[in-house]
């Protein structure tokens, strides 16, 4: 099958487009036919070895995790899923090797869930990884509840704009860090943005004076500590990107794969809860201009790989 790989560890450069080996089907999977799969932070951190020691790679490795596609045959241990039945995924392994920038992938049924009706294969593939990490972390990490606030930093991007919607779903007031370019688009979400930078704090504590109930951050580094002081007492918080939140007093979190869960998200997308924006689409030829641009880390809501039609 045609599919992106790359042989080894580096930069965008070493994404080749060509013929890799069918994935083999178990009796736990269904061979799916990819419409659409979205870019990631992970995947280039995957690709450039960040993450050699928690995932090794067998090479060649076919990178990516979510996925929208069509069920062409499940195995054999399946009956949740049928042949033509349209499913999104995060197809995370214990290694790095079949992912999902290929014409077909080999995915677990406890990876999978029926995709939203209501979506396009490309906004459905933005749905998985991102809005795994989001629900995970505002009702399993932080336990967010009604009437309570949350300060979500890069609110616009893929995972900060879908906890914007989903912590406002659960009744949260939630204050979210975006570049100025972002603001009417936070708003939209529901949230009230603030601009990142020097006086960060002060823009915070002018919109929550008893502070925030909750931190959600994406980012990591100086906004990750500036939200330390930002917490109400008994306040919380959480980062996917910094390790050193659990020296401030917080959790550390990776999404795992969970169906009912990742179907939980497919019907709220259904109900018009979470959508997803996708900023640009690329053709599978140019997974690499796809993982330079998602590198640069200014991205509005997903990036997304079209597969085929």
């Amino acid at each position: 099958m045609k599919a992106i790989s790359y042989a080894r560890y580096g930069g965008p450069e070493v994404l080749e487009l060509g013929e890799v080996d069918d994935p083999k089907v178990g009796p736990d999977a269904v061979l799916v036919k990819v419409r659409a799969a979205a870019v990631n932070p992970v995947d280039w951190k995957c690709r450039e070895g960040y993450l050699d020691a928690i995932l090794p790679a067998v090479f060649p490795v076919v990178p990516g995790w979510d996925v929208s596609g069509v069920v062409v045959q499940p195995g054999p241990a399946v009956p949740e899923f049928s042949v033509g039945d349209e499913v999104i995924g995060y197809v995370r392994a214990d290694v790095l090797s079949g992912g999902t920038f290929a014409e077909y992938v080999a995915a677990p049924v406890r990876t999978l869930a029926r995709k939203p009706g209501s979506m396009s294969f490309e906004e459905a593939a933005g749905l998985p990884l991102a809005g795994l990490t989001a629900l995970q972390m505002l009702n399993r990490v932080l336990g967010v509840k009604r009437g309570e606030t949350v300060l979500v930093h890069a609110a616009a991007g893929g995972v900060g704009s879908i906890a914007v919607q989903l912590a406002v779903h659960l009744g949260a007031r939630v204050v979210g860090t975006a570049s100025e370019r972002n603001h009417d688009f936070v708003r939209g979400l529901g949230g009230e943005p603030v601009s990142y930078g020097e006086g960060l704090a002060e823009r915070v504590r002018e919109l929550a004076p008893g502070g925030v109930d909750a931190v959600f951050d994406s980012v990591g580094g100086e906004a990750l500590r500036a939200s330390v002081n930002l917490l109400a007492p008994e306040g919380r918080m959480a980062s996917i990107a910094d390790p050193e939140v659990v020296s401030l007093g917080g959790r550390y979190w990776f999404v795992r794969p969970d169906p009912q869960d990742l179907q939980h998200l497919s019907d709220l997308a259904d109900q018009g809860v979470v959508t997803i924006h996708v900023s640009e689409t690329f053709p599978l030829e140019r997974a690499a201009d796809a993982h330079r641009l998602n590198q640069e880390g200014r991205t509005r809501g997903k990036i997304v790989v079209r597969v085929s039609e």
